[in-house]
Formats: C-alpha cells, structure tokens, sequence
C-alpha cells in the first residue's frame, strides 16, 4: 500500500451549498469550512466528501459526451422510491430512472441497499 483514500474532492461554484446538500443526503456532518473548502465526514479526522471552490466550473450535461459528468456518486439507500422525493426536496433534479444531479450539475444514483450492507437507517 502506497497511501490511504483521504477525500473525494468535488469541484464545484458554491462549496458551502453544495456541502449542504450532500450534508442533509447523506446525513454526514459538516466537519470544516472555509470560504473555498467545505469537509463532510463521520467526524473531523475521518475521511470523507470535500468540496472545492471553482470559479470557473462547467456544470455537466449527463449523458452528453461533449460535458462529461466528471464523476458521480452511488447513494445506497434502504428504499429507492421513498428516497426520490427526500432528495428532489434538497435541491436535486432527477435526469432518468434513478439518476439524479446535484445543484451543481454533478450526477448521483440512488440505488437500493444489497442485502450484505447493514439497514441505512436502523430500527
């Protein structure tokens, strides 16, 4: 092993938004913020989603190969249908099937939790 995963880094025009968003999807707090930098992870000395400041962002246009859409993310969720309208009320748009993007333009999927990940939502 060379090293260990520290941060998916998101470049995005609005960090602190963005960082709320995906804040409120996945339910990972806040753990630093600067004006150009935002931090969501289990706690501030775990790893987990930064989001960085670029001005000059070009938002994607999934599934347009001309403006890729850079990365995405798959969101596990224990209820696929039930999980639609929670993120359409965070600001996300859906683009097809379980495809969705963020308020910056970046494409996420929800997809249902496989019978080996423990409940997302024990209880």
């Amino acid at each position: 092993m060379i090293g260990r995963l520290h941060h998916v880094v998101i470049d995005c025009p609005d960090p602190s938004a963005l960082a709320r968003f995906y804040s409120e999807l996945t339910g990972l707090p806040i753990t630093y913020e600067s004006l150009d930098w935002v931090v969501i992870a289990v706690n501030d000395t775990t790893s987990g989603l930064a989001f960085q400041l670029a001005s000059d962002h070009r938002r994607p246009v999934w599934p347009d190969p001309e403006r890729p859409q850079q990365f995405h993310l798959d969101v596990m969720v224990d209820d696929v249908q039930a999980a639609e309208p929670q993120v359409l009320a965070l600001g996300a748009r859906k683009l097809s099937g379980n495809v969705f993007e963020d308020p910056a333009g970046h494409p996420f999927c929800l997809i249902p939790r496989p019978g080996w990940a423990p409940p997302v939502h024990p209880g």
